[in-house]
């Protein structure tokens, strides 16, 4: 009698998880559901980038779901199901939002299935997040004990996120063709300041009182600007927004879109 009550507990608790994780992929993918630009990236991108693009989300969301998860279980069986129902609470939530505004192209299926593909992802990530954002047992998922890689990924993960919302807009395109050389090396500074100081007060793994801000910048700083500028190419290349662009016009646009990305990375552990 006893099991079988825990038994409908742990049904109904996994029940509300799965709640919350529609919940979340819905706010974090909202913006790019809205946007244009990724309506027509769904079409004209080429199925094996965006076959690439979902392929490279899933370690990804697997560490997501490590280090944050929509559930409380955790271990590898766990984690690699919670990333594989996160997909799929993605590819739903994309389905029924897309149908719903109108936007899919249903005269071709391989469109149509492109257009859903390329936004599963960012949904899938907002809902293993979202027992962090949604709930108030946050604490009890474990994210708080990342190792320093861990803590790397997470800023990897932040800086993701934010490069992703902004990616395939235009306006990333038209800020790095007016950016001068020396505008894109003042953004670069910018940002790496800002996701020191952010770094720093947030308190990443290992910021005792004795966490000096040179340390802090040579741990965390450093390597997390470059994890935004290889997020930020990866973003510019999975939407096709790199290609036929010469050497100059490429590190501009990676640089730019690195802004956010760098704000993302430092506001990683606030999200999650």
């Amino acid at each position: 009698m006893e099991a079988a009550v825990h038994g409908a507990k742990s049904e109904l608790s996994y029940l509300a998880d799965l709640g919350r994780a529609f919940g979340g992929a819905l706010l974090f993918s909202l913006p790019l559901l809205m946007t244009m630009e990724m309506w027509a990236l769904g079409v004209s991108a080429p199925p094996l980038r965006r076959l690439a693009f979902v392929l490279g989300a899933l370690p990804v969301l697997y560490g997501l779901a490590h280090y944050a998860g929509f559930s409380a279980r955790r271990g590898l069986m766990n984690n690699t199901l919670d990333t594989l129902v996160a997909l799929a609470v993605g590819y739903v939530t994309s389905a029924a939002l897309l149908a719903l505004f109108n936007v899919l192209d249903y005269a071709s299926l391989t469109s149509a299935t492109g257009q859903i593909s390329l936004q599963a992802a960012p949904a899938a990530l907002g809902a293993l997040v979202a027992r962090r954002q949604l709930s108030g047992d946050g604490e009890e998922g474990g994210e708080d004990e990342a190792s320093y890689p861990g803590e790397l990924f997470l800023m990897l993960a932040g800086a993701l996120y934010f490069a992703m919302n902004l990616a395939p807009t235009e306006e990333m395109r038209l800020i790095a063709y007016l950016t001068t050389p020396l505008g894109a090396l003042g953004l670069m500074v910018v940002s790496m300041v800002l996701l020191h100081v952010i770094v720093f007060e947030a308190g990443f793994a290992g910021q005792e009182e004795k966490e000096t801000p040179l340390r802090a910048f040579l741990h965390f700083t450093l390597p997390g600007y470059a994890l935004c500028l290889a997020a930020s190419f990866a973003m510019l290349w999975a939407f096709a927004a790199v290609d036929g662009h010469g050497a100059g016009a490429v590190v501009a646009n990676v640089v730019v879109l690195a802004f956010p990305a760098a704000l993302g990375a430092a506001a990683a552990r606030l999200l999650v």
